[in-house]
């Protein structure tokens, strides 16, 4: 048997060469989807050239001479669990198509992936699940919706399947489920981190008053003192309320400002405000109003400003947010648009990633043995994983950990303000030289 030792991976399946093109889709009520009839790649991907402990390059490949040629790969079956029916059909679709670039890009002759449709309910997921599971599945990657989630997870437990789930419920993760969706904490460490770095030295919390709000600003109210800030204000709003006006006038202290013939000073540095869409155009506008403008205080968000639609709102003008960087995002999205002829939804990278991760496991684990390596310990590999949306990891209890950019509204677009980690390693801060007493 060929093997690879001392390796150590950081799998960056989105360096491998999309040479792996024969694989197919396939599942109930789909019909196979063959791919480009190209030459099997003759080897698979290789070992990271540079130890995950330098932080100071991205690592690089290079192809052990004894890897094992992938056509000898025995065959490999993986679930993706996605609403292909339904009101959310139209994003389940899209995932799928996501899935396909992936499958083509990464895959190899012997690994399939199995679509298999939810509906969008926990009943379909439960079906989905059990039925994928019968067709030999050793993974399964889905589903969207947090209460399908739930309703699966009894299903792959009992086979002892591990799940990687696209859902954002991070209560669900643990024993063989891991949550792979866009989570709030990793966001608000990065831009904390930032703003501390930046002289931001009081912040006003302003949160919906809804379990993600509460879980926002209680997160950023523990971390502000790390990174030497004060939260002066700490304010929640009813989510659906049709007039925030009164309350944004309480909470920029507009009328003591007033008063004291201080209209023009803030109350705070910057404003942490874990909305989007509306919200968040009504939010930054009543700031403005009671003479916050951008320019006096910074607007601060969670990935929920990751919406190009916002970039144009002069009263975000200059907003901080985290969230993966869109450099490597664009080039994904440009492929999409000129394989399928659409846009490609937000979540789509995550359908991705997830098929190239199961890929790239699926070949770590049969260079170096005789099975796929799905277990729980390769999935969470402290290394990590590169895809479309940076880096990423799992935690042992199974939320997913993202490196991410820091961005920012500037002139209609969004911008990197300090770019993603390409390494989970932190760097060595230099050894301070010793001072002699003589």
């Amino acid at each position: 048997m060929h093997t690879i030792k001392n390796c150590k991976f950081i799998l960056l399946f989105l360096c491998i060469p999309a040479l792996f093109l024969n694989a197919c889709v396939t599942g109930k009520g789909y019909k196979n989807i063959p791919s480009a009839q190209r030459a099997p790649a003759s080897s698979a991907p290789g070992e990271i050239s540079s130890p995950a402990g330098d932080s100071k390059q991205q690592a690089s490949f290079r192809i052990p001479d004894n890897l094992k040629q992938v056509q000898d790969f025995p065959p490999t079956k993986v679930a993706i669990l996605l609403p292909l029916s339904g009101k959310h059909a139209d994003i389940g679709n899209a995932m799928l198509n996501a899935a396909q670039m992936a499958l083509f890009d990464v895959g190899y002759p012997s690994f399939s992936i199995l679509p298999r449709d939810t509906q969008g309910t926990p009943d379909g997921a439960r079906k989905a699940a059990k039925d994928a599971a019968r067709e030999g599945a050793e993974l399964v990657i889905g589903p969207l919706f947090a209460t399908s989630v739930k309703a699966v997870q009894p299903v792959v437990r009992s086979r002892g399947i591990n799940m990687i789930a696209f859902s954002t419920d991070w209560t669900l993760a643990g024993r063989n489920t891991f949550i792979m969706g866009f989570m709030p904490f990793d966001q608000l460490e990065r831009v904390a981190e930032f703003a501390g770095r930046n002289n931001v030295k009081t912040i006003g919390i302003l949160s919906p008053d809804n379990s993600y709000g509460q879980i926002v600003a209680n997160s950023f109210s523990r971390l502000a003192p790390q990174y030497g800030m004060q939260v002066t204000d700490n304010v929640s709003f009813h989510p659906h309320s049709p007039n925030l006006a009164p309350t944004i006038r309480a909470f920029t202290h507009f009328d003591a400002r007033k008063a004291q013939d201080a209209l023009a000073s803030r109350p705070y540095d910057a404003v942490l405000m874990p909305v989007g869409g509306e919200d968040a155009r009504s939010i930054a506008n009543l700031l403005t109003h009671n003479n916050l403008p951008p320019r006096s205080v910074i607007r601060i968000g969670t990935g929920l400003l990751d919406d190009p639609a916002l970039a144009t709102e002069q009263n975000l003008e200059g907003a901080w947010f985290a969230a993966p960087s869109p450099i490597s995002r664009k080039n994904f999205e440009n492929k999409y648009q000129r394989t399928f002829g659409k846009k490609a939804p937000r979540l789509t990278s995550l359908a991705y990633d997830a098929t190239a991760l199961a890929a790239t496991l699926a070949r770590q684990g049969f260079s170096t043995g005789d099975r796929p390596a799905f277990g729980a310990d390769a999935i969470a590999n402290p290394n990590g994983f590169a895809g479309i949306d940076g880096i990423f990891r799992f935690r042992s209890n199974g939320t997913v950990e993202r490196g991410l950019a820091v961005l920012s509204y500037q002139r209609g677009r969004i911008v990197v303000l300090d770019d993603a980690p390409i390494t989970f390693v932190k760097p060595i801060p230099p050894k301070q030289p010793e001072i002699s007493s003589n």
